[in-house]
């Protein structure tokens, strides 16, 4: 007899024109505070506003904060390293919507 396995999927869908503090993207992404910061520090991350209690982050941010996240706990992965591993998938991103756009998508 075989055995079923059923697997629940849970997801936030976020405006990127939506708009969080400082405080409410650590919230929300399930980072601390002292890591967010970091990776700031580091450039991973460019927030709106002269100073932590004024910064502000698109809602495109909360999928890289997460990503930085999972990176962290996941591998184990530094500050500097979550930087360099963000630009990386960024740059993943960009090659892949631009050989989208030039040789057409296939299902």
């Amino acid at each position: 007899m075989k055995e079923s396995v059923t697997t629940y999927l849970e997801g936030q869908i976020v405006e990127e024109d939506v708009e969080f503090t400082f405080v409410e993207l650590c919230r929300a992404s399930g980072a601390s505070e002292e890591q967010l910061t970091m990776w700031i520090s580091e450039g991973a991350f460019e927030p709106q506003g002269p100073r932590p209690e004024e910064w502000r982050f698109s809602g495109a941010a909360l999928r890289r904060v997460r990503t930085a996240h999972r990176l962290a706990r996941d591998l184990e992965i530094n500050a500097p390293g979550i930087a360099l591993a963000l630009d990386l998938l960024d740059e993943i991103d960009t090659l892949r919507a631009r050989s989208g756009r030039s040789y057409g998508r296939t299902a």
